[in-house]
């Protein structure tokens, strides 16, 4: 297989990789003594869970208490955790799931095939509420969608000003090429996302500056956030090539550089392990060319680390 095909294979598998759900609405909120039905999907990793609430409410309508509140109202837990809904729905499972990422096994073939997930996490269940929104923790999308798309978009705009140290290239935009973007998004449509996204991506037509990275490390609850499901969030400069020498950045010195404390070698995994789309990322690996081959849909590589026992 050429690099290409293994990058094409790539693209593919993680537009197409997809988790189970099984959705139940809050008891607190259905009028049936043994609870409503489960509403069970098999939904993209890279979509966002507010795009199901139109039909999750239609699903659930003749079981809510009061069924007059709206679709936007809706939002999910997990164990009492309220999931933040501008996450994309990969990066939440493999932060709350707890299950064990995908990693490469050696004894396989030359292509190092991931092995395969242990099922017990799957599907993952949610639970649907309509009311008690819980203000402290989550911003409330309105009946339009519009707090959901300026949202992404303000995340495409910032990804956008680390990669090429300006915004213009999400800023030029033409009106049909923005509403294009946000349908595909919004309908999980790779042959309309990828052509805007390649128009975003080199934008100046020069190196990128940075890498869009963001680090997910749960942790415990502090007097300062008690119940935000517990996660500290890590940002900083990610340069493709490294000052001292400009060799390419790999994803070892990325992590050295960001939590030397969790990662003290730039080769293996000790404390931590990088996990994106569900798999263990290797060390090894260049940043660009994981920024170009395995972003999410806003630009960003939202990688979550995984402690090790």
């Amino acid at each position: 297989m050429t690099t290409q095909e293994q990058s094409n294979s790539l693209q593919a598998a993680i537009w197409n990789g997809s988790v189970p759900l099984d959705i139940r609405l809050s008891p607190a909120e259905c009028r049936v003594y043994d609870q409503a039905d489960s509403y069970l999907i098999q939904y993209p990793r890279l979509s966002y869970l507010p795009f199901l609430l139109p039909r999750l409410h239609a699903f659930f309508a003749f079981f809510l208490i009061d069924p007059s509140v709206a679709p936007h109202e809706g939002w999910f837990s997990v164990e009492g955790v309220p999931l933040k809904w501008h996450y994309p729905l990969g990066l939440l499972y493999d932060l709350f799931s707890g299950a064990a990422p995908a990693q490469a096994d050696r004894s396989d073939d030359a292509n190092h095939s991931p092995s395969r997930p242990q099922p017990s996490t799957l599907p993952w269940r949610l639970t649907l509420h309509f009311t008690d929104w819980p203000g402290d923790q989550l911003v409330q999308p309105d009946a339009e969608g519009k707090v959901l798309h300026d949202a992404f978009i303000n995340s495409v705009k910032e990804a956008d000003f680390l990669r090429n140290g300006t915004a213009k290239g999400i800023m030029s935009l033409s009106k049909d090429d923005s509403t294009q973007l946000w349908t595909a998004v919004q309908e999980h449509k790779r042959s309309a996302f990828d052509p805007i996204a390649q128009k975003l991506l080199y934008a100046q037509g020069a190196p990128l500056r940075h890498i869009p990275l963001k680090l997910y490390l749960p942790s415990s609850p502090s007097a300062a956030e008690p119940l935000s499901g517990h996660l500290r969030v890590i940002q900083s400069l990610v340069t493709p090539y490294l000052h001292a020498t400009g060799e390419p950045q790999t994803l070892g010195t990325a992590l050295h550089g960001l939590v030397p404390a969790l990662f003290p070698s730039r080769k293996t995994p000790i404390h931590a392990k990088p996990v994106l789309h569900g798999a263990v990322v290797p060390m090894s690996s260049p940043v660009e060319a994981l920024l170009t081959q395995a972003a999410y849909l806003d630009g960003w590589l939202h990688l979550g680390l995984v402690m090790m026992a």
